[in-house]
């Protein structure tokens, strides 16, 4: 028998990540225009495992951490033209045309409410200031013409989304058991739910049942009172103006479009979908949606050198090029609807980011090899 102190130095096997370096899954989607389920995956979420792959050969990309201070200055502009835009519409143009106004909300109103969106998300990731109630300030500044409080509840379940991407029952992002049946793949039936998404978003953060934190339940004292403000001292009119602003820009409108696009599944194996087009030069490159998961640390105005500097990881991807598209595609495909999304058990999220690595400085003959392995056949083993 080998002495005993020879008997701990046996080398551990190390199971590398079959989907180095891109972490596309071998999962399929449905092709049955009848199915009324996720795509289910048993590996964990991809982005934390393509982030150490990138910063292995490009450590470079840590210099693109840190704030982008001139948010603030362009939310501060977007605020100042729709409080304006309500105060014209409210106060001065009380004679226009119903019709018109709800032309302005949602060429107008829609198109900056949608942008209030991309703010409020930069300063949820505290990607504006170094300071965090900096942040948050600024996501009630933005929150302040939106009528609805919005701003601090979606930082607590957009960082959640983040920690467990398509994990059921914690990735708030994901729709509803209830949205599947009732939605389908019903044209009419989805157009309608586009144009609702924004209340639909609301109501999943109900669903989850999780009681107010701080921070929300001043984004709600907030609110109220600048609605009652903007009631006393302009109208109600302008109120309702900013409503319906809001309601055209969380819904059929091109600026919100990322919300499908982002991670509807629109091929098999990828769950993450990025927008290279036009409407990132508004919506501060919000498209950039894999570069954003794999570094959410990386503020919009350097997360294009990103792409640059780490191409190979993302060239092969599929992407978006028009939001027009995303929105048209996912009415009309019978493939696409609620169900067209991929979920994960947490217990197959946790053990896929224990049991297998990152295969940094190791031949891909290496990781090669473990193609045909599965979690479930490794769920015995000593987790490393």
């Amino acid at each position: 028998m080998p002495p005993r102190n020879q008997e701990t130095v046996t080398p551990d096997i190390v199971q590398y990540d079959p989907r180095h370096p891109l972490y596309n899954g071998n999962w399929r989607r449905s092709t049955k225009p009848d199915v009324r389920e996720f795509a289910r995956d048993d590996f964990d979420e991809p982005h934390r495992k393509r982030q150490k792959a990138i910063l292995a050969k490009h450590p470079e990309v840590r210099s693109l951490y840190g704030n982008e201070p001139l948010t603030a200055v362009i939310g501060f502009g977007a605020v100042s033209i729709q409080l304006l835009a309500a105060y014209m519409i409210g106060c001065v143009w009380t004679d226009l045309h119903w019709a018109i106004v709800l032309a302005v909300a949602y060429l107008l109103g829609g198109t900056v409410s949608a942008l209030f969106g991309v703010i409020i998300h930069e300063a949820g990731h505290n990607l504006i200031f170094k300071n965090p109630v900096l942040n948050r300030a600024t996501g009630l500044m933005i929150n302040l013409p939106m009528v609805v409080p919005i701003s601090q509840s979606f930082r607590r379940y957009h960082l959640e989304h983040h920690q467990f991407q398509g994990v059921e029952g914690m990735d708030p992002d994901l729709p509803l058991d209830a949205e599947i049946p009732l939605i389908h793949n019903n044209p009419m039936l989805k157009t309608l739910w586009v144009m609702c998404y924004s209340v639909m978003y609301l109501v999943r953060g109900l669903a989850l049942k999780k009681q107010p934190q701080r921070w929300e339940l001043i984004n709600w004292a907030f609110t109220i009172c600048a609605d009652i403000a903007i009631a006393r001292f302009m109208s109600l009119r302008s109120l309702m103006y900013l409503l319906v602003s809001v309601y055209f820009g969380y819904g059929l409108h091109p600026g919100a479009a990322h919300f499908i696009q982002e991670h509807y599944i629109f091929r098999d194996g990828q769950e993450t979908y990025s927008y290279y087009g036009s409407g990132n030069i508004l919506y501060l490159n919000i498209g950039l949606h894999n570069e954003h998961h794999d570094f959410p640390q990386i503020p919009w105005t350097r997360i294009v050198k990103l792409r640059e500097i780490a191409h190979e990881f993302y060239d092969p991807l599929y992407a978006h090029t028009s939001w027009f598209g995303v929105i048209y595609n996912f009415i009309t495909s019978p493939m696409l609807g609620p169900q067209a999304r991929l979920v994960r058990t947490y217990k197959a999220h946790r053990s896929g980011r224990l049991e297998y690595k990152v295969p940094v400085d190791v031949p891909a003959t290496t990781v090669a090899a473990k193609k045909g392995s599965s979690i479930s056949s490794i769920n015995k083993k000593k987790r490393l």
